[in-house]
């Protein structure tokens, strides 16, 4: 269940998502906002940077970070177009993101409600809001129609 009353960020991570097409990654954009405001972007870097850490989520987590100079993303949300991984979801509660917004559901690799369902383990020291299938159908074709046109 959403909050009553939110305004969306979700289009600017898909924007983001579609940029990470247009350089040849897979297409998942994020953003972290904090009052409101967006502090910290990021698409998925992996092959650009030869970094397979450079996920979406910790791009925009890090230039979040180095925003606020600070570690704690306290009173920060995180729009993800795609459910994030494990180890994304790590980074989420290590940074203590307060509210977690994703559109389409990962069952390969997800961590949040596929697979290991992370924020539910007793090894996890912080759980945020979730917030999952926001823009979900627009989340799911970018990544459909991505991996149909990298088999062609």
């Amino acid at each position: 269940m959403r909050p009553t009353t939110y305004i969306s960020f979700m289009g600017e991570a898909l924007a983001l998502a579609r940029t990470a097409v247009a350089l040849g990654e897979v297409p998942v954009g994020a953003v972290i906002v904090k009052d409101r405001r967006i502090i910290g972007r990021g698409h998925n870097r992996t092959r650009i940077d030869h970094d397979p850490t450079a996920h979406a989520e910790i791009v925009a987590i890090r230039e979040a970070a180095r925003h606020l100079d600070d570690d704690r993303l306290e009173g920060c949300d995180l729009w993800a177009t795609l459910e994030p991984c494990t180890m994304c979801a790590g980074a989420i509660a290590h940074a203590r993101i307060r509210r977690l917004y994703y559109g389409a559901t990962d069952p390969k690799g997800g961590g949040v409600a596929s697979g290991i369902n992370f924020f539910e383990a007793p090894s996890c020291h912080h759980k945020p809001e979730i917030y999952a299938g926001l823009d979900e159908d627009e989340s799911a074709a970018l990544l459909k129609d991505f991996f149909v046109n990298r088999r062609l």
